[in-house]
């Protein structure tokens, strides 16, 4: 059913995946995701304002940030490798629906879909090859269970705190410009890491179209 989307319309889907699932039906993976990206807010955000980084009334430090990042940067470097890696096996052609620009958004779909935890793919893409059942299972376990212990360090370094008071010096993260600093760390660091992928299949798909 996939597809049959307009390029845009298979982009859509492909992004919402590689965003982390932080966006809609991001259920356990979407809240570690969101929570990852709202520590590495806080810094960049108290970086810029000269202002304490903190989250949840603890202090974020280098030990937090480095764990924050991976986590982040671990399901786009799973399916980026595992795409780029079967775009140069000959074999992966011979399971593609389509060629061109829409063969390779088959492909992206699915190692997208095996790093977000979603299980669909573009219909009539046989991913059911020796290589294709390896690799679409290291992608997986990449970007399921690199974040899963990166969560659990940065949880475990929190815990082990002292609760600081607010004061004049820290950071609000309720409110509407921290909302708006998430968002566009969100999309700075999911969508621009995905773009050039994009760019060679449904954008490509889509400009070709308008020729």
């Amino acid at each position: 059913m996939h597809d049959s989307y307009t390029p845009l319309g298979g982009m859509v889907t492909m992004l919402l995946m590689q965003l982390g699932e932080v966006i809609f039906g991001g259920v356990g993976c979407g809240l570690y995701g969101m929570l990852a990206f709202a520590i590495l807010t806080v810094f960049i955000a108290g970086l810029m304002v000269g202002r304490t980084p903190e989250f949840l009334g603890k202090k974020i430090e280098p030990y937090e940030m480095k764990w924050a990042v991976l986590v982040c940067l671990a399901t786009p470097i799973a399916i980026l490798a595992g795409s780029g890696i079967a775009a140069m096996v000959p074999q992966v052609a011979d399971s593609l629906n389509n060629s061109g620009a829409h063969g390779f958004s088959e492909m992206l779909y699915a190692y997208s879909s095996a790093g977000g935890n979603n299980g669909s793919a573009f219909a009539g893409f046989n991913a059911n090859t020796v290589f294709l059942n390896i690799s679409l299972g290291l992608v997986m376990l990449f970007a399921r269970f690199i974040p899963i212990i990166g969560t659990l360090a940065i949880a475990g370094s929190l815990a082990g705190k002292k609760k600081i008071a607010a004061s004049s010096g820290t950071l609000s993260t309720t409110n509407a410009m921290f909302v708006f600093l998430l968002i566009v760390i969100v999309l700075l660091v999911g969508a621009l890491s995905f773009f050039p992928a994009l760019a060679l299949g449904p954008l490509a798909e889509f400009f070709s179209g308008l020729a």
